[in-house]
């Protein structure tokens, strides 16, 4: 992260917004950008209804399929580092979570009641994972999740590491970077152009108006909508 945290103002601003608005602006503000940071693979949205979530990424990647080889005290070490990593953040945080495993991805859930609650608690309103999330009815109240996978189990879940990069189908995330997700997925926005998203989200709205205008007219052209693409384009 290169800038400081977003305010209250800042983040509200940007959830104003669904995530395919956000990927919009992204392109008008950093258009380098149109190509990658984003998930490009369907994820389950476990709560639909609620909001578009804004926070900042707390990176950690799972196995469950076989139990871990470290020894129970490590085990509980790593898990207790990750807890504070979560809990340390400037927040909202978002917990990125990759399961890595190679045999079946989503075999066993990290995300449940307990784990949901025990998150919310310390300041995170999310997750986005590849991995398999159960429990749906009892997720922690106002808790939002993108998963890969529902399963009923958690097999022999366990962290293998935390703070590192992870990718969640197919969007690569660094611990820190700022993240907007909804029931479409998720997206990476570049945190020092953050504050400029909003106006861009609305230039783009502007344009779209002026096509969409054309389009739903009665007795509506093939002339009218090319010549309305024309004229949105001069839109500022």
């Amino acid at each position: 992260m290169t800038d400081q945290p977003l305010s209250e103002a800042d983040l509200a601003a940007l959830r104003a917004y669904d995530t395919p608005t956000i990927c919009n602006a992204i392109e008008l503000v950093v258009p380098e950008r149109r190509s990658y940071g984003f998930t490009t693979r369907s994820l389950h949205c476990i709560r639909p209804e609620l909001p578009p979530m804004v926070g900042y990424a707390r990176t950690v990647s799972v196995r469950a399929f076989r139990p871990s080889s470290e020894s129970a005290e490590a085990q509980r070490d790593l898990r207790f580092g990750y807890l504070d990593y979560v809990a340390d953040a400037p927040g909202p945080t978002i917990s990125i979570v990759q399961d890595l495993d190679d045999a079946q991805v989503g075999f066993g859930a990290f995300w449940g009641e307990v784990n949901s609650n025990m998150h919310w608690a310390l300041g995170c309103i999310g997750t986005v994972t590849n991995g398999s999330v159960r429990d749906l009815d009892v997720i922690a109240d106002g808790f939002q999740a993108l998963a890969g996978v529902i399963a009923p189990s958690h097999g022999f879940i366990h962290p293998v590491a935390f703070a590192g990069d992870v990718n969640i189908a197919g969007m690569v995330v660094r611990s820190g970077d700022l993240i907007h997700a909804d029931r479409h997925g998720a997206v990476v926005i570049p945190h020092d152009a953050a504050r400029e998203i909003p106006a861009a989200a609305e230039l783009m709205a502007r344009r779209e108006a002026v096509i969409l205008d054309a389009a739903k007219a009665p007795g509506a052209t093939v002339e009218a909508i090319k010549q309305a693409m024309l004229d949105s384009a001069k839109v500022t």
